[in-house]
């Protein structure tokens, strides 16, 4: 191997270890995430509650995970917004 072929190495080496620390930190909030996204479809589906899915609606339960989908829910059945 030449000098270029290990520095390359190393440089792929130290990415893929940045990015799987990224990754680490970021599962929590990715996975609050989807749980709420999968609260809210329930919701919708099985319970046969009318909210509008608009991008704000995807970003609030996104954001804020299964809170955020409690929140959405919560002004949806008393009318105050995210009603069809």
């Amino acid at each position: 191997m030449t000098g270029l072929e290990i520095l390359l190495v190393v440089i792929v080496l130290v990415l893929v270890l940045a990015a799987a620390q990224f990754v680490r930190a970021v599962s929590p909030f990715i996975i609050n995430a989807v749980v709420g996204l999968v609260v809210l479809y329930v919701a919708q589906v099985v319970f046969g509650l009318g909210i509008v899915v608009t991008p704000i609606v995807i970003a609030i339960v996104a954001i804020g995970g299964v809170p955020g989908s409690v929140l959405v829910l919560a002004l949806s059945l008393f009318g105050v917004a995210f009603v069809p």
